[in-house]
């Protein structure tokens, strides 16, 4: 049996840079990020604030929908965020 998938978006203190990626466990993952355990981009830019998620059946899906995301616009993913976190608050206290 597949694992469920998720997709999230990350970005900084300052909400210049927006990073979308895909996992099967959004704690572990989000703790790796937050303790800067996940080398190369999200620890060069300090990106560690969730601001998005979405859930899905398998991380088939997921994977989909972080392709699809990766290739929209700046402002069509700030649209997306806005839609379901106006004020781009962490929302991480919500998984843990």
């Amino acid at each position: 049996m597949e694992k469920a998938g998720y997709v999230y978006i990350l970005t900084n203190s300052r909400k210049t840079v927006l990073y979308i990626g895909v996992t099967t466990n959004l704690v572990r993952r989000l703790y790796e990020h937050s303790q800067g355990l996940m080398h190369g981009f999200t620890k060069r830019y300090n990106v560690t604030q969730l601001i998005y998620y979405e859930t899905f059946s398998t991380i088939g899906e997921a994977i989909l929908r972080e392709k699809s995301l990766k290739g929209k616009t700046r402002k069509k993913k700030e649209i997306l965020i806005e839609a379901l976190n106006p004020d781009w608050k962490d929302i991480s206290s919500e998984i843990f």
